[in-house]
Order: C-alpha cells, then structure tokens, then sequence
C-alpha cells in the first residue's frame, strides 16, 4: 500500500467525470487499498478516485469514530437506485476543499447499488451520514464538489482562498 497525493481545488482533474470499472482485480483492489490508507492518513472519512488523480468510478468511506474499530467500506461503480424526499443538513469538507466546511441539504437517505471490493454486486439502503457520505463522495465522479451547493459569491471566496493556499505551497524558500 502507498500514500497518494490527494488534488485540491481548483484542479480540472477535479472536474472530470470518472469512467466506470470494467472488471475489479488485483489493480483495482491496489487502487482501493492506497485510497483507504490515505483516506486514513489524511484524516478524512472518504475518498473518491479522482480525488487521488484517477479518473475511474471508486470510492472508500470509513464513517467509524477513532474509538471504534476501523470499519471501511469500498463502492466500485455505485449508483444511487433511488433517494428519500426528505433532506438532512450535515457541515461537510472535502479533502479536496482543505480547511473549507459548510452546511449542505442532501436527501436524508439513498440506495445504492454497487460492487464490492471483490467485485460482488451488492445494494444497501444508506441514512444519516453514511448516506451524506455516499452522496458527496458519488458527486466526486460527477465531477462535483460539496461547494457547487454554495451560492456563487461564497464559492468563489472558497476558490481564491484555496488559489492563494496554492500558490504559498508552491513556493520555495531557500
């Protein structure tokens, strides 16, 4: 297993929509492995494929708190078979968005149907911050990030903000 560089905004890979996975294999279960491992190292709670510069429909969540035993969960291909009326609102970041949060609705629970880490087709019905989860992390293979919810002057500080971030990183000081 090996850590990845995880892309922030404003990247384009970012916004690329990702492929689906024709077969899960030893690659992919190597591609789900180093997600989870810096996913884990980051910290974060999920990660989508993208977001570590592959464009292929994978993601790893891991909703468990630091006092639970590790619980990850691995989406290949997953699609949202139908969503509840009703929304929650949950402050979410995005190791994309570093040090950005805000408050977004999203519907309060969702099916999805997906492969597993072994390639076995499964469904589950998701509520609470799992389904949160499983929504902004599917968004990621869209090519959407949690802040396209936000109105456009809020978006666009977020943007410039995380520019700047950048822009400081890149330099080098000898």
């Amino acid at each position: 297993m090996a850590l990845r560089k995880i892309l922030t905004e404003p990247n384009k890979i970012l916004r690329q929509k990702s492929l689906p996975v024709e077969k899960v294999d030893k690659d992919l279960q190597n591609l789900m492995d180093d997600m989870l491992e810096t996913m884990y190292a980051a910290p974060g709670i999920g990660l989508a494929a993208i977001q570590v510069g592959v464009p292929k429909r994978v993601i790893v969540l891991d909703i468990s708190r630091k006092d639970e035993p590790k619980s990850p969960l691995y989406f290949v291909n997953p699609e949202i078979a139908n969503k509840s009326k009703n929304n929650s609102t949950y402050e979410e970041g995005c190791l994309s968005v570093p040090g950005q949060f805000a408050e977004i609705d999203r519907p309060d629970k969702c099916n999805v149907k997906f492969l597993d880490y072994y390639g076995q087709p499964k469904e589950i019905e998701a509520q609470g911050m799992l389904a949160t989860c499983i929504q902004h992390e599917i968004d990621h293979l869209e090519g959407i990030l949690f802040i396209d919810y936000l109105s456009k002057l809020k978006k666009t500080m977020i943007i410039k903000k995380l520019s700047k971030q950048k822009k400081e990183l890149e330099r080098i000081v000898v």
